[in-house]
């Protein structure tokens, strides 16, 4: 049986836009996720989204509250994630369009308002609602259940 991967993603509103990465490397996909990534041991939650939104975007991050735990998984491949999404703020850094991730993964980021959000594909479903804020939610943490992995 293979271990769920854990990943941390921050929730960046910047002047009412949402920070958002496509994770596929050359354009594969047109999905969109919020800027995070895998957990490395050793680091805290926090340090482990801090570098990833620093490697992905060039961007310095306060790390708020957690707001989300969204699981998903691949049936075919037994691939199961757990991500955890934080609120974060932008305390350094801006938006370079030449901006290099070490890694190779995120080649485009970008700000989108809620109504540019929702004309996009994007994982996970709830992540207007995360962001922007719903009634509902009264600033508690959210959970995801279980969600076929899109591509």
């Amino acid at each position: 049986m293979t271990k769920p991967r854990l990943a941390v993603r921050a929730v960046i509103l910047h002047q009412n836009r949402l920070l958002l990465v496509n994770a596929w490397p050359g354009g594969v996909s047109d999905l969109w996720c919020a800027p995070g990534g895998g957990v490395e041991p050793g680091q805290s939650l926090p340090e482990n989204l801090q570098r990833e939104v620093h490697e992905e975007c060039g961007l310095h991050i306060a790390v708020g509250a957690p707001c989300l735990v969204n699981e998903f998984h691949d049936p075919k491949s037994r691939f199961h994630q757990v991500d955890i999404y934080f609120r974060a703020e932008i305390t350094g850094g801006q938006i370079a369009p030449d901006w290099i991730d070490p890694a190779g993964v995120v080649t485009t980021r970008q700000f989108v308002t809620e109504t540019q959000l929702r004309g996009l594909r994007y994982k996970p479903d709830s992540l207007p609602e995360i962001a922007w804020g719903a009634p509902a939610f009264d600033g508690r943490a959210l959970y995801d259940a279980l969600e076929p992995i899109v591509r």
